[in-house]
C-alpha cells in the first residue's frame, strides 16, 4: 500500500478517535446580491439584510438606495445588474423595466400614504391642524422641502396630492401656492436627504412618505385617504390628480411599493430566496414595525411569470 495513503488513513484514523472529523467542502459558496431599492427602503432593508445575511452567512449583500426612476435607469440606461430591484411605485417597473426588456413581472409588497413632517422649531408648529394645513403651507416665509418629481416617486406624489387636495377642499390654486415655498431650491434626489434640513430648521416642512414620518418620530399631518395616496378605495379619485415631469404627466395611484428580479440577475436563485424572506411573514414584520402598510399576500402582476416559490406568498394583483 502507497506510504502517504497509509498516513493519510492512520490521520483519519486518529481524528474520528478524539471524535473529531476534518472539514467538509460543503459550504455554500459566497454570494454577492446587489440590491437596488427606494431610499425610503433604506431602515427596514438594511434590518431585513443583516437577518438575511444571518441565516445563510455566505451571501454578502450590497444595496444601492436612491429615487426609484433613477435606480431603474441604472438597470435600463446604464446595463448595471442588479439581482432585486424594489421602487416605490410599482408603475415605475412596467414603465422602464417591461420597456426594457429587463423584467416581466412585479410584485406589490407595502402600501405607504404621503404626508408632511414638522418640528418645533416649523414656522407655525403650533398653528397647524390637519384642516388648516394647506393654508398654513401657503403662508409667506414658509420653507418646505421636497424630493425631484422627475426622479423620485415621492416628489411626483406630492404634487398629485396637492393637485387632489386643491380639488377635494374646493380650493383652486392651492398646489400653485404651496408649491411656491418649496422651490428647486428646497428640492433633493430623495425627500430622506432633506430630513437634517427638517431637523436642523433650514426648513420648516418636508413632504415625505407617512414611514418616514413614523421611524424618525416627527409631527406629521393625518391628511385625508380621500388625497394621502394610500387607499386603494380611492382609487378613481386619485386618478383625477396629476404632476407634470420631465417622463410625462403622471395621473396619481395608491402608492404600493413593489419588488421585482431583473431578467439578468446575477444570482437569482438566492435573489429568489432574498424575495421569500422579504414577502414572508417576518419580512412584513419588519416593514409594519417601520411604518408601511403591509399587505396578507404580495400582489402579483402575472402569477404566470412570478418565480415558483414565491407563488404560495401571492396572490394576483386586483382588477
Amino acid at each position: 500500500m502507497n506510504r502517504s495513503l497509509t498516513s493519510a488513513t492512520a490521520a483519519l484514523l486518529a481524528l474520528a478517535a478524539l471524535g473529531l472529523t476534518p472539514a467538509v467542502a460543503s459550504a455554500a459558496p459566497p454570494v454577492t446580491l446587489t440590491i437596488f431599492a427606494a431610499g425610503t427602503l433604506a431602515g427596514p432593508f438594511k434590518q431585513i439584510d443583516a437577518a438575511f445575511t444571518k441565516l445563510h452567512p455566505n451571501v454578502t449583500i450590497q444595496p444601492q438606495f436612491g429615487g426609484s426612476v433613477k435606480m431603474v435607469k441604472q438597470v435600463t440606461e446604464l446595463h448595471q445588474i442588479a439581482d432585486v430591484v424594489a421602487v416605490a411605485d410599482y408603475s415605475v417597473i412596467p414603465k422602464y423595466l417591461f420597456a426594457a426588456k429587463k423584467a416581466d413581472w412585479y410584485a406589490g409588497f407595502v402600501t405607504n400614504a404621503i404626508t408632511f413632517v414638522y418640528t418645533d422649531k416649523s414656522k407655525f408648529a403650533g398653528d397647524i391642524t390637519a384642516k388648516n394645513w394647506y393654508q398654513i403651507l401657503a403662508r409667506p416665509g414658509v420653507q418646505i422641502g421636497r424630493s425631484n418629481p422627475d426622479t423620485d416617486p415621492s416628489g411626483y406624489q406630492t404634487v398629485q396630492m396637492l393637485d387632489l387636495a386643491g380639488k377635494y377642499y374646493k380650493q383652486p390654486g392651492l398646489s400653485d401656492a404651496i408649491l411656491a415655498n418649496a422651490p428647486k431650491t428646497n428640492m433633493r434626489t430623495t425627500e430622506t436627504e432633506l430630513i437634517a434640513a427638517l431637523q436642523s430648521g433650514q426648513i420648516d416642512y418636508l413632504a415625505i412618505y407617512l414611514s418616514d414620518a413614523r421611524q424618525h418620530k416627527f409631527k406629521y399631518l393625518d391628511l385625508p385617504p380621500q388625497i394621502n395616496l394610500a387607499d386603494a378605495k380611492y382609487s378613481s379619485f386619485y386618478a383625477q390628480g396629476s404632476a407634470r415631469t420631465a417622463n410625462g404627466v403622471l395621473a396619481a395611484r395608491p402608492i404600493v411599493y413593489a419588488v421585482t428580479i431583473p431578467q439578468n440577475a446575477a444570482h437569482k436563485e438566492w435573489a429568489t430566496k432574498y424575495l421569500q424572506y422579504l414577502l414572508g411573514k417576518d419580512g412584513q414584520r419588519v416593514m409594519a414595525a417601520n411604518g408601511f402598510g403591509t399587505v396578507a399576500k404580495a400582489l402579483a402582476s402575472d402569477m404566470g411569470k412570478l418565480p415558483a416559490e414565491l407563488k404560495p406568498l401571492a396572490t394576483p394583483w386586483p382588477k
